[in-house]
């Protein structure tokens, strides 16, 4: 099927959804009214596009019966710029719309867990961990999404050795997916006299979160133990046994949970993380098996991977998948990463757009 064949038939399911958005009877049913909002949002740019793309079409076959049928040389010269300029605006459309029709991420827009931990580097990779979580809660909230933390341990000195929390709103997962893997910090930690440059770290992960269809868990192979919360909180956190500390048995991984007063609510945190990373895992298979067929540039997002140097002697940040540097970092500690996400974003489409080809 060629460009244009593809992108009649988006028009015409586009189409056919707002007709389906006129209908009383779909309007009643809310889950099928809002799956089709949401793919008609996900069609509207590549029509909006397509529009504009007609145009051209039109516009560059005028000129071209101009040109074989005007004999006033004026007329045909005017016609043979225009054509060329017309030429260009196909070619960068053609382009810009083979990434719109690129296959979505089904993840994209879900919100997230987000873990936090302090890597090699002693208290001042503690500091930095510190550093990651303000710098996205801070981004989190200039998109208005909602922060609710799960657990957390920091180390009295101001550092924080692990966090886990979500991030809920529109998109997050398709923002912040790349933000997974190694974080490396270098600079001269505030309890270092000599002024020497330490290089620390702290890794991230980001997990889509997911629905109870997606990850069933066995109750059986489950073992709950409940203890006392410990840390901040307040005297009445400590008084009763409400933390909770999930084991999935069968893969051995162990998610706790303390931040809420009531062990209700902890226990169904803990469920919601040890769901999305039981979901992160069979997500981790099936990159692996893509990437065995070709190595992306970006990354699967294993935590392992070292990402991103932030040089805080220089002001920079750079991010070693895609070379980008940027000398802007007190302003990115601040939550300013716009820029570093839609660079990763970019390279990540022009990549699947390629290995398309």
């Amino acid at each position: 099927m060629n460009l244009a064949d593809k992108l009649e038939k988006i028009k015409n399911r586009y189409d056919s959804i707002n007709e389906q958005l006129s209908d009383p009877n779909i309007s009643a049913n809310r889950e099928k009214l809002i799956s089709l909002t949401r793919e008609r949002s996900d069609l509207s740019e590549i029509v909006e596009a397509y529009s504009r793309y007609a145009i051209v079409l039109k516009n560059i076959k005028g000129n071209k019966e101009i040109i074989d049928t005007v004999s006033d040389s004026d007329l045909v010269s005017m016609a043979l710029t225009e054509l060329d300029e017309l030429n260009v605006d196909k070619e960068k459309l053609e382009e810009e719309i083979k990434i719109l029709i690129l296959p979505k991420d089904p993840n994209d827009d879900k919100s997230i867990i987000m873990e936090i931990r302090a890597g090699t580097g002693g208290e001042e990779a503690a500091l930095f961990a510190g550093d990651l979580f303000r710098m996205y809660t801070r981004y989190a909230e200039m998109r208005n999404w909602k922060v609710e933390l799960i657990d957390i341990s920091d180390t009295g000195l101001g550092g924080i050795k692990e966090a886990v929390f979500s991030v809920n709103g529109n998109n997050v997962y398709g923002d912040l997916k790349f933000e997974s893997g190694v974080h490396r910090v270098q600079r001269v930690p505030e309890t270092e006299g000599s002024g020497r440059v330490h290089t620390s770290a702290a890794s991230v992960a980001v997990l889509p979160e997911v629905e109870d269809v997606q990850v069933e868990v066995n109750p059986n192979d489950l073992k709950i133990d409940i203890f006392r919360a410990g840390g901040a909180g307040g005297q009445n956190v400590n008084k009763v046994e409400t933390a909770v500390r999930m084991t999935h048995l069968p893969t051995g991984l162990v998610v706790q949970c303390q931040d809420e007063r009531s062990q209700l609510k902890n226990r169904q945190k803990a469920m919601k993380v040890l769901k999305a990373r039981l979901y992160d895992m069979e997500l981790k298979k099936q990159n692996a098996e893509i990437s065995a067929q070709r190595k992306s540039m970006v990354g699967s997002g294993d935590r392992s991977d070292k990402i991103r140097t932030y040089n805080f002697p220089q002001n920079r940040v750079t991010d070693h998948r895609i070379g980008l540097t940027l000398y802007n970092l007190s302003n990115i500690m601040e939550g300013h990463i716009d820029e570093l996400i839609e660079q990763l974003k970019i390279a990540d489409k022009t990549e699947k757009l390629q290995a398309a080809e």
